[in-house]
């Protein structure tokens, strides 16, 4: 009997490191958001009512769910054409993976660096212009500074999705390949008709691994433009930062309850929409 429930004990230190270091706070946030951060007293509904009237929050949440909506097709599209390609050529498929695995290895900080060196007022592109007789442009104080965020945090995670797409494609039945292949199949034919097919519960899952990392992208533009960058890119994670600063622990929580609650409805509606296609 022991020995078949053996494994409890192997998980209860990640259980224990789960409920201490996620649920605990979790549920002590639920409590925060219900009361004042000054008093301790009970605040009801106010504090989400503040947060949802807050015109930073609304402009937070807005540049968030527009991040969402525009760069996690192009990175999934994007890693999707990439990893189809490398598990065609198997040949340089480990040059390839190592190649694009890169940008993971190197700490954020540092990439965000060499982005700040490219766009900063005085970087190499404004450099390059001044050198040809043109105006430096002002990137991160634009609405330009948007369309840099995008290409950095998809530069940053091509590696790590493209793996989950080879982790997908991986189980595709090789009998089935090479039987397209006897039959005449091209490669885009095999991918339309065979891979494909056979990708939709892991469309879901790294769809929905996307939006809650898409979600984390506070890192990147917060070490470009600092606490209060361009109104363009001033995400979820800027406010909540800044809110922590001030030590407004209400509005924090009861804004982190609100955002828990998008991610939830916006994980159920792809959850929904996948079952009706399925």
């Amino acid at each position: 009997m022991k020995a078949k429930h053996a494994y409890i004990y192997f998980i209860l230190p990640s259980l224990a490191g789960l409920l201490m270091f996620l649920c605990i706070p979790y549920l002590d946030a639920c409590r925060r958001a219900f009361v004042e951060s000054s008093s301790g007293g009970w605040a009801g509904l106010r504090n989400f009512r503040e947060v949802i009237a807050n015109p930073a929050f609304r402009l937070a949440m807005e540049n968030t769910i527009r991040f969402d909506l525009i760069c996690i097709p192009l990175l999934l599209v994007l890693t999707l054409m990439i990893a189809w390609f490398i598990f065609e050529q198997p040949g340089g498929a480990g040059f390839l993976k190592t190649g694009f695995l890169l940008p993971m290895a190197v700490p954020t900080a540092s990439v965000v660096l060499m982005w700040r060196l490219l766009f900063d007022q005085h970087g190499i592109l404004n450099g390059f212009r001044e050198s040809n007789g043109l105006d430096a442009i002002p990137w991160m104080e634009s609405n330009a500074a948007f369309w840099i965020l995008i290409g950095c945090y998809m530069w940053k995670n091509l590696g790590y999705n493209i793996i989950l797409w080879l982790a997908a494609f991986s189980t595709v039945p090789q009998n089935t390949l090479n039987a397209a292949r006897l039959d005449g199949a091209g490669a885009l034919a095999r991918f339309r008709y065979v891979i494909f097919p056979r990708l939709t519960g892991a469309i879901f899952v790294i769809l929905v691994l996307a939006v809650l990392n898409s979600f984390k992208v506070f890192r990147e533009a917060y070490l470009v433009a600092g606490d209060y960058p361009h109104r363009s890119i001033y995400m979820i994670q800027n406010l909540f930062n800044n809110w922590f600063l001030t030590m407004e622990m209400d509005k924090l929580a009861a804004g982190s309850m609100i955002d828990s609650l998008v991610l939830i409805i916006m994980i159920l509606i792809l959850q929904k929409s996948w079952e009706v296609r399925g």
